[in-house]
């Protein structure tokens, strides 16, 4: 039904950037909430980015502020999340994540990507 492709991830080095895509429909984009979220080795999954239908953006957690970006590009029907500065802690798989409203907890997402893996080197 609803469909989250994510892309984007790659290895990179301390202090580059990338720019991860979600994929998804007209429909969703317009209907949804939309967060990404990040689970690195050994810890559970966070919240790192979210958006709703209304352009509104949640607060970013400490961790990653002043350095990620969720915005939408409404023509391709496209969720992304741009990262600056990476460090080697951002290391993890990123997920996108659809729901009926913006939160931060990862029950309130009824659909889940496959996610895109980030590997930062120092």
């Amino acid at each position: 039904q609803v469909q989250l492709v994510e892309s984007g991830g790659g290895l990179v080095q301390a202090g580059d950037s990338l720019r991860l895509s979600c994929a998804t429909s007209r429909h969703t984009l317009s209907t949804s909430a939309l967060s990404w979220f990040r689970q690195g080795p050994g810890k559970e999954r966070e919240f790192v980015a979210g958006i709703n239908e209304s352009g509104d953006v949640a607060d970013y957690p400490e961790s990653v502020k002043g350095r990620f970006t969720i915005s939408t590009d409404n023509v391709e029907n496209t969720v992304y999340l741009q990262m600056n500065d990476l460090k080697p802690e951002d290391t993890a798989v990123y997920y996108c994540a659809a729901g009926s409203f913006l939160s931060t907890m990862r029950h309130h997402y009824t659909y889940w990507g496959q996610g895109t893996q980030v590997t930062v080197s120092s």
